[in-house]
This record gives C-alpha cells, structure tokens and sequence, in this order.
C-alpha cells in the first residue's frame, strides 16, 4: 500500500510542481537571480517532501507551495515598481574590471578570485584579457565582457556592407509531419509545400527537417539510413 501511496503523492506533487512553475513564469527556467534560485529550490524541495513522507498531509505541502509562488508573484510586481526594492532583492551588476585594468575590490565582492575570472573569460571565447574593456557579473551570476574596440568582431554596419533583412525561419516539416499551423502562419498551404519538396527531388517520409526563410527558400535536412553516432571530438 505504502509504494501506491508515494506513487499516487509523486504524480501529485509533480503536476503541483509544474503548474506553479508555470504560474511563476519562464524566469524560473532561465537564469536566476539569488532570490528566484532560491526560492525554486525551497519548492522543489517541499514537493519532494510531499512525495516521500508518508505522514505529511498532501494539502498542506500544496499550500506552502502556493504561497512560495505567490511570493515570487508579488516579488516580481514590487521590482518592477520600485527601483531600490529591485536592486536590493535581485542585486546590481559588479565591474570585474574597467578600462581593462582588473579591479580586486570587484573580485573580493564577487566571492571570485583571479583563476575563476580567467576561466569564464576564457569561456567567452577571450584567452588573452587585456583584449577586455570590461567585465561585469550580472545579479545571475554570469559575467558580460566587452572587449576593446579594437578587438571587437566586425559588423555589416563597421565595414558599411547592406544586408537583406532575413527575419525568423519556419519549421514546416519535422520528423516527416507537416506543421499546419506555421504553413499557414507564413500563408501557404499543403499543395505548394508537396511540390516544394517534390521540385527538390524529395519525399516527406524521408524528411528529418524543412525549413523556410523570408524569402521563401527551402533547405531540406533528410534522414541517414545509418546515422553515425561517432563524432571527431570522440
């Protein structure tokens, strides 16, 4: 009886999981700010107690979560009022370094000493920091660089070069089923779609992915009979 029952409360306590994370929003799946790590793992960790303790009431667990999420709710509406409140709950960003010259202050308030910076610095791609302007840690604990201008990646704009806008892509086939709904958000309809692909000397059973730009270009992903699982970085 006692394995039904933690099946039963499991189920439970993961649709209550899932809905009150809905409720709180995409933020809770993203990057956090202390307040909201914190506050997804005390849920998280009262719907596993739900689950696990035979003797505690499947109600009241329910409303601790409640009101965790409301919390969330109406902390989010304050910081989005009150500037002060915002900095206060979700934090500021800290400068790590400015005018490329790295400032220790900055590291000591971010709990970060030199090997930690050098390693995030590297992972955005910058092995070499006096290429770096500045750096900042964000309230979510991920550091944003800005490297010298004279290091930063050119653009359209910097060599004036005028680009076509490309806008979003259209996923029209997927695992050979035809997605209705986008062919109709870009206004065509089945039969122009099969002679797309036809034209393109191609079957819809053997599609893995068509896609559709702007422009009304196609590119045709189909499957591999025998997919190689191996990869060069093996």
């Amino acid at each position: 009886m006692e394995p039904f029952i933690i099946f039963i409360k499991s189920i439970g306590s993961i649709v209550a999981l899932f809905i009150f994370t809905k409720i709180m929003g995409k933020k809770q799946v993203s990057q956090l700010n202390m307040f909201d790590y914190v506050l997804g793992i005390t849920i998280g960790s009262v719907a596993a107690e739900i689950a696990v303790n035979l003797e505690a009431e499947f109600y009241k667990g329910i409303i601790v979560m409640a009101v965790y999420t409301a919390i969330s709710l109406l902390v989010s509406y304050i910081t989005t009022k009150s500037i002060t409140l915002r900095r206060s709950i979700t934090g500021v960003p800290v400068v790590l370094m400015e005018n490329g010259k790295l400032l220790e202050s900055g590291l000591k308030k971010a709990k970060y000493d030199v090997n930690d910076f050098l390693q995030e610095a590297r992972n955005s791609g910058y092995f070499d920091i006096s290429e770096l302007e500045y750096a900042l840690m964000e309230p979510n604990g991920k550091i944003s660089f800005l490297p010298k201008s004279k290091y930063a990646p050119l653009t359209p704009s910097d060599m004036k070069i005028k680009v076509d806008y490309k806008g979003l892509v259209a996923n029209l086939v997927i695992d050979g089923k035809i997605m209705e709904e986008n062919l109709r958000q870009i206004n065509k309809d089945k039969k122009w779609l099969m002679t797309r692909i036809k034209n393109n000397k191609a079957s819809l059973e053997e599609i893995l992915l068509l896609t559709c730009d702007s422009k009304e270009q196609i590119m045709i992903y189909k499957k591999e009979e025998n997919e190689r699982n191996r990869t060069i970085l093996e």
